[in-house]
């Protein structure tokens, strides 16, 4: 009676042992801060889009936004309709401000203001944008 009691809580125990090592803080994918040498990441974050989202807008106009969280000005990068688009970045200390024109030949058509920022650690790289309806 003892030895199957013994036999029972040995194979409990062996069996169990095993998920409680896998979802230590540092063994990365199981909760914990990811196990590397980077302790978790900041996320970039791309937010305060000028003009708002679907807004009605003119040939040429201009367009701004921010982003905190950013490797740095040379790492934030805005296309539209594929195609690369000139920007200024201006440091506000917490996050940047990001000026920049739509193309004067864009008419009648809706366009999406695509920003990628890459942040310190690639996996917490924002890629976001908003949509823009050009007149005339």
């Amino acid at each position: 009676m003892h030895a199957r009691f013994f036999v029972a809580a040995l194979l409990t125990i062996g069996f169990c042992n095993p998920a409680w090592s896998q979802s230590t803080q540092g063994h990365g994918g199981h909760g914990g801060m990811g196990g590397g040498d980077d302790g978790g990441c900041l996320n970039a974050k791309i937010s305060r889009y000028t003009p708002e989202h679907l807004a009605t807008v003119k040939p040429g106009s201009e367009f701004s936004f921010a982003v905190s969280g950013s490797n740095g000005p040379g790492h934030i990068h805005v296309s539209i309709k594929q195609e690369p688009v000139v920007i200024q970045v201006e440091d506000k200390s917490t996050f940047y401000l990001v000026k920049g024109k739509l193309p004067d030949d864009l008419r009648n058509t809706v366009v999406r203001v695509s920003v990628k920022a890459k942040a310190k650690v690639s996996k917490c790289d924002a890629d976001g944008g908003w949509l823009l309806k050009v007149s005339e």
